[in-house]
């Protein structure tokens, strides 16, 4: 079976690269030919340009122009750097179309051959950023014998409120549709649409399958608390990362923080790629976080691990994940007693429960699949 994939696959964003990469692979050892739709369109994120453009202003004298440049080469080179490790291995797991595209009229003029479409995972959906308001995501281009979801997020408990009869009009080009959280299908079901939820596609390969990205090195070979923070200015990451690092006399490893007189961490994995983020979460003893992905790897490995809301309002995937499997309490904040914080998962009833919602997931893929034959 021919199938072509479409989601957010070419952000600098290790999360966005492993879930692209999971459903690859996972459809590719059932036996099927399957390609991420190289799809690109302006809103994207590029590798950036180097600036050292000097804005004037009141602190333009005494040196501090000059500071200013070399702050800014400094952060462009460790971006760079990170950039092209996550480049590296977008290249080299992530099979794509030999046809790329950056808009959704050249997706409909001149649509990927396959029997079967899939949109997901992860926040195709989402209505504040650009992508939940482009029709490529939902599918509104091409004629294969099946159109489904799978995984997808609208990452947000409610739509923007301009967006709601576009999405509607674009969720009927479906055969099925599948989404990644409870709020999801809740939202699916106000529009009047039925879905079923799965789980996001990192789950769908096993243990022994990521651990293919757990080379042998001397540098883990030490404990740390491992954190993965998408608001290093704002979260209270860190002063939880440091109450743990106390507790368990231990090193603090970062992968989202410029190595700088300024990180807080023992040691920055800033400039890393995928495969080692996966290595840096396999083998920490507690994961602080405020990513879903950095949560989802952390349940698959069975750590102890503590989520933190996020200002941007991004919190909706972390806290239904974690309701999903009775794991609530791991959502933490600066106030939380010693006694929680301390207190290690039983993962045997979350296992048990992942499982089962593992193996429906991919009966929901397969009998889709099967439907396109």
């Amino acid at each position: 079976m021919i199938i072509r994939t479409i989601t957010c696959h070419h952000a600098f964003n290790h999360g966005a690269m492993l879930q692209a990469f999971a459903l690859v692979h996972y459809l590719q050892s059932l036996g099927h030919d399957v390609q991420v739709i190289d799809y690109s369109p302006y809103y994207m994120p590029g590798n950036p340009k180097v600036n050292f453009r000097w804005v004037p202003g009141r602190f333009d004298y005494f040196g501090v122009r000059e500071l200013y440049r070399f702050a800014k080469y400094r952060q462009n080179k460790y971006t760079q750097k990170r950039q092209n490790a996550i480049e590296s291995f977008y290249e080299t797991c992530i099979p794509v179309t030999t046809n790329r595209y950056d808009t959704v009229e050249k997706l409909r003029d001149n649509p990927p051959k396959a029997d079967v479409y899939i949109a997901g995972s992860d926040q195709i959906w989402n209505t504040t950023f650009p992508n939940g308001k482009d029709a490529a995501f939902y599918l509104d281009f091409g004629s294969p014998k099946r159109k489904i979801s799978y995984a997808a997020s609208f990452a947000t408990r409610e739509l923007e409120p301009e967006t709601e009869e576009f999405v509607k009009h674009q969720l009927n080009n479906f055969d099925a549709i599948s989404v990644r959280e409870q709020s999801g299908k809740s939202l699916l079901n106000s529009l009047g649409f039925d879905g079923q939820l799965v789980v996001d596609p990192v789950f769908l390969l096993n243990r022994e399958h990521w651990d293919q990205f757990d080379t042998d090195s001397d540098e883990l070979n030490e404990e740390y608390i491992l954190t993965y923070d998408f608001e290093p200015k704002k979260s209270a990451i860190r002063s939880i990362a440091k109450r743990l690092a106390d507790y368990y006399s231990c090193k603090i490893f970062t992968v989202t923080s410029l190595p700088s007189l300024f990180c807080y961490a023992d040691k920055s994995y800033y400039t890393c790629g995928p495969e080692m983020f996966v290595r840096l979460i396999k083998h920490a003893r507690c994961i602080v976080s405020n990513s879903f992905h950095g949560t989802a790897f952390s349940i698959m490995y069975g750590k102890n691990f503590f989520v933190l809301d996020r200002r941007d309002g991004l919190n909706t995937r972390m806290q239904d994940l974690l309701n999903r499997y009775n794991l609530s309490d791991r959502l933490v904040d600066n106030s939380v007693s010693d006694d929680r914080l301390f207190k290690n998962i039983n993962y045997d009833i979350v296992f048990n429960k992942l499982h089962d919602d593992i193996n429906e997931s991919k009966s929901f893929l397969q009998q889709q699949i099967e439907l396109a034959q």
